[in-house]
């Protein structure tokens, strides 16, 4: 069972304007659908809460279009 109170970063290359980071919340949240997702657009990184598996995001990610850098120092 995934642990919900569990919030991951990841790096997101490719990210340049408001459209881009609601692509990569949307497609994170289509994929998973209890995630909540915060894009912070200035460093390129996502916080994902909700114990989602990083494979997931990955996934859901490079889906969209965008690059997908692993987890954020």
């Amino acid at each position: 069972m995934p642990d919900v109170y569990k919030t991951d970063a990841y790096k997101v290359d490719g990210m340049t304007c408001g459209g881009c980071a609601r692509s990569v919340s949307n497609a994170i949240t289509k994929a998973a659908p209890d995630a909540a997702v915060t894009v912070d657009l200035a460093t390129g990184t996502v916080l994902v809460a909700g114990g989602i598996p990083a494979e997931l995001v990955r996934q859901a990610v490079e889906a969209a279009g965008f690059d997908f850098g692993g987890a954020a120092a």
